[in-house]
């Protein structure tokens, strides 16, 4: 059964009360070694905590784990890297699952054709790709954002993810290299959307000039500085 975008859940370490969207939950395994249960499908006692890296990280040295499960547990050396990681293959699944619904394109001169159309639900370019080739994309999407603020067009919000090198996206597609792409609409495309903006959560490193969304490439900056963040309309 699919869980109400309502539910919400504590954080084991902040104790703040927040939506499930926000959050990931460890569970101990068979063998007792603490694991992120990236889907929150797992059976027996969670934890839940901020789906942030650096909280992680500061929860295992509080030991936190153990102590809301009242119990010892065996933590993995590097739990934040293998939450990162898990995370990052529920993104690359679900793009490759978008890719054999025929809701994912990929190619400069396709994605800019899509970004021209408005046919694209969200954009994605590598972390390596080069200064000119992303500003080719970033400018016209955010012109398209503005021009539906303009129109007052509510709703409107197409993404920009910069997460993975282009070699990672390529391995997962079955291609050589991937640098630009692009989801179109439906079931699969805004399911890999989700799990772009999970990762892009956990890999955020706030800093004091956050605005309080979550920057594509790690590092959120005011607006107007943030080239490269997960962009909203």
């Amino acid at each position: 059964m699919a869980r109400r975008a309502e539910t919400t859940r504590m954080c084991a370490l902040t104790r703040v009360e927040k939506p499930v969207a926000e959050l990931i939950r460890f569970v101990l395994g068979p063998d007792g070694v603490l694991v992120p249960d990236t889907d929150a499908k797992a059976e027996g006692r969670g934890v839940w905590l901020s789906l942030n890296r650096t909280l992680v990280a500061e929860a295992v040295k509080k030991k936190v784990f153990a102590r809301s499960l009242k119990t010892e547990v065996s933590v993995p050396e590097d739990l934040p890297g293998l939450t990162e990681l898990r995370l990052q293959q529920r993104y690359l699944n679900a793009l490759g699952m978008a890719r054999k619904a025929g809701q994912l394109t990929f190619g400069a001169t396709k994605v800019r054709s899509l970004i021209a159309t408005g046919g694209l639900i969200a954009l994605i370019t590598a972390t390596d790709a080069a200064d000119d080739g992303r500003s080719k994309m970033v400018g016209p999407l955010k012109a398209l954002h503005y021009a539906a603020a303009e129109e007052e067009i509510n709703g409107f919000d197409v993404p920009h993810f910069e997460l993975l090198d282009s070699e990672q996206m390529g391995l997962a597609l079955g291609m050589e290299n991937v640098i630009h792409a692009a989801l179109t609409r439906g079931a699969a495309a805004r399911a890999a959307v989700e799990k772009a903006r999970r990762l892009a959560l956990f890999i955020a490193k706030p800093t004091e000039t956050d605005i309080g969304r979550p920057a594509a490439d790690g590092d959120p900056l005011p607006e107007e500085q943030d080239e490269r963040r997960e962009i909203h309309g």
